[in-house]
């Protein structure tokens, strides 16, 4: 009996992707049992108003031309085309029925575990997915932190924002080593953030 290829799920806006989702990308593929890291990118809320936030299509170029050169990592579309808001657990479906094949488990911060309780059907998602979790500043203990589909990973603390990356663009400062090299390349020729 062959064992299903397991795909770590990192969801973001990844506005921008930068060098510490890499990383914790990368530690996710060493420390446990993934195969493979998919980066989700997260399309706009329709229902909040983000001037800052460039549009899916960007997003998404940027992410695919920072992981180009890594065959264990990839970017997915996989919610632009689903109905807005997306919840977690609807494009997990999603994911399931293209690629039965695949067992999918999911990578998050732990200040997003301070609020998985409160998820659409997460008792479900539980049932039938792993959690990665790495550790985050002044993050708070959830209620779901002992479950048996819950792993602390004792990954590196990362406290980079994308929001600083894009407030430091605006201010004209060159951060490229902040981000992977392509991903800045593609940002800069295109004036994004300014």
């Amino acid at each position: 009996m062959t064992t299903k290829r397991e795909i770590g799920l990192f969801f973001g806006s990844f506005n921008p992707i930068h060098i510490g989702h890499l990383i914790l990308a990368n530690y996710m593929i060493e420390y446990s049992d993934m195969d493979e890291v998919w980066f989700v990118v997260s399309p706009q809320n329709p229902f909040k108003n983000s001037n800052s936030l460039l549009p899916d299509i960007h997003r998404y170029a940027i992410v695919d031309r920072a992981i180009e050169d890594e065959y264990k990592f990839k970017v997915s579309n996989i919610e632009f085309n689903m109905s807005k808001p997306s919840y977690t657990i609807d494009t997990l479906v999603n994911l399931h029925e293209k690629y039965p094949d695949i067992s999918f488990s999911l990578i998050m911060g732990a200040d997003n575990l301070t609020h998985l309780h409160k998820w659409k059907n997460v008792d479900v998602m539980l049932e039938d997915h792993k959690v990665y979790v790495y550790p985050r500043p002044n993050s708070k203990p959830g209620k779901l932190d002992n479950h048996p589909s819950i792993n602390l990973m004792n990954a590196p603390k990362i406290d980079i924002s994308a929001s600083f990356i894009r407030s430091a663009i605006k201010d004209n400062k060159d951060i490229s080593w902040f981000l992977p090299k392509k991903a800045w390349i593609y940002i800069t020729e295109m004036g994004f953030y300014k």
